[in-house]
């Protein structure tokens, strides 16, 4: 079943989300909403999806960068965004902090902000302690984009959007992006 994800303006999705419990993240109702999540990511199409933007102000996301989604990218934009394939899998409870110094600008979209995208700077390398849907404790180290993804993500729990932390200047149409700067090395564009 996919679920409706809503648009900015919402108060859901400015709110800090609560932590699930041990129950209820076994209980047979979060395992049918991480289904439904997923499907709803995969249809979008999108690379993460946060119950805040289908409208439950809980800290449940989650993640995949499927094959298809790289296809369109050249070599050389790969190698900028540090992208590779990231297997489905779902982040619950998440504490995140970088791991060093370096940032990374690259332009970002969200499904709660359809049709716009702007450059956003983040930490080019992240840890993130979590549960996973079996309430058990996972601890991912990630870089590039699959770091970018999950501070997205996590930022959504937290009541953040992209737009609060974009270079205002770069702020664009999904439209613009693809006949201006899609192809362009971010350096060109900064």
């Amino acid at each position: 079943m996919r679920l409706k994800i809503v648009q900015v303006g919402e108060p859901v999705l400015r709110q800090e989300a609560r932590p699930l419990t041990p129950d209820e993240i076994t209980s047979a109702e979060v395992r049918e909403l991480i289904a439904h999540m997923r499907e709803t990511m995969r249809d979008a199409p999108g690379v993460g999806l946060a119950a805040p933007q289908v409208g439950l102000s809980l800290q449940l996301a989650v993640i995949e960068d499927a094959e298809e989604f790289l296809k369109a990218l050249t070599p050389e934009q790969l190698a900028e965004r540090e992208r590779h394939t990231v297997d489905f899998h779902v982040i619950i409870n998440p504490k995140i902090s970088p791991t060093g110094e370096e940032t990374a600008d690259f332009f970002e979209g969200c499904l709660s902000l359809a049709g716009f995208t702007a450059v956003v700077r983040r930490a080019r390398k992240v840890r993130v302690e979590c549960l996973d849907e079996h309430g058990r404790p996972r601890v991912i180290d990630a870089s590039g984009w699959y770091a970018r993804i999950l501070q997205h993500e996590i930022d959504h729990l937290r009541g953040t959007l992209y737009i609060d932390r974009m270079r205002s200047r770069s702020f664009t149409s999904i439209e613009n992006f693809g006949r201006y700067w899609k192809a362009k090395p971010i350096e060109e564009i900064s």
